[in-house]
């Protein structure tokens, strides 16, 4: 740790930010291994995170990257939260169509074709 570096644990900034409706969830994700701080995973909810770490994690169906820019200090208005980070995300990424939804059909709702093209695709093979 850097001297001079204002830090917070892992979960309390993801809670902070807004990123996660309660701490516990926060520190679920973390515990679970599926959150990455520079690159490294981290298992350990009180890593200490600070201005210029880069974190990466899942978030729905989308997996997240941001730059944390400040520790904060509490859990304000939405506004407020947008603050704590740069958000490092490509503007409709490949997850996701023009309205923001990831898995979305190209041209929108599937047809009855394509329906029963994903289920037959998903229905586990005969023996």
């Amino acid at each position: 740790m850097e001297p001079g570096r204002e830090t917070i644990r892992l979960d309390k900034w993801l809670w902070h930010a807004r990123f996660f409706r309660t701490r516990t969830l926060a520190a679920r994700v973390v515990a679970a291994g599926r959150l990455r701080v520079n690159a490294a995973r981290v298992t350990k909810p009180s890593t200490q995170v600070g201005p210029g770490d880069t974190l990466t994690f899942p978030q729905g169906p989308r997996v997240r990257v941001v730059r944390v820019r400040a520790a904060g200090a509490r859990r304000g208005p939405a506004e407020e939260a947008r603050t704590l980070y740069d958000d490092l995300d490509l503007p409709g990424g490949p997850a996701a169509d023009a309205t923001g939804r990831a898995g979305a059909e190209p041209g929108g709702r599937p047809d009855a074709r394509a329906r029963r093209a994903r289920a037959a695709f998903r229905r586990p093979p005969l023996d």
